[in-house]
């Protein structure tokens, strides 16, 4: 068996390995920025859910507070008018 391999053969292999080293650099910069990307829109999304959320909140107080500012006053004038219809 021949020992020599045909130089088409290694240049081909060669071209590939410098192809593959030439790449990574940008391959892995291209998933740095994937990742990124991908948290950022993430951290985005849960800030929305947070504020919806936090809407929801401030409404339903605002509610029960209507509500109880409401029922005191029918409260309060039931009992003043019991003791004006009690005195007449």
């Amino acid at each position: 068996m021949p020992n020599q391999v045909n130089q088409s053969i290694t240049d081909s292999v060669t071209q590939v390995n410098t192809n593959m080293l030439g790449m990574a650099p940008a391959t892995a910069m291209g998933n740095l920025m994937l990742a990124t990307s991908q948290s950022l829109a993430a951290a985005a999304m849960n800030l929305t859910t947070g504020q919806q959320q936090t809407n929801v909140m401030y409404q339903a107080a605002t509610v029960q507070g209507i509500n109880a500012l409401m029922n005191t006053g029918n409260a309060v004038t039931g009992t003043v008018s019991g003791q004006i219809i009690g005195r007449g």
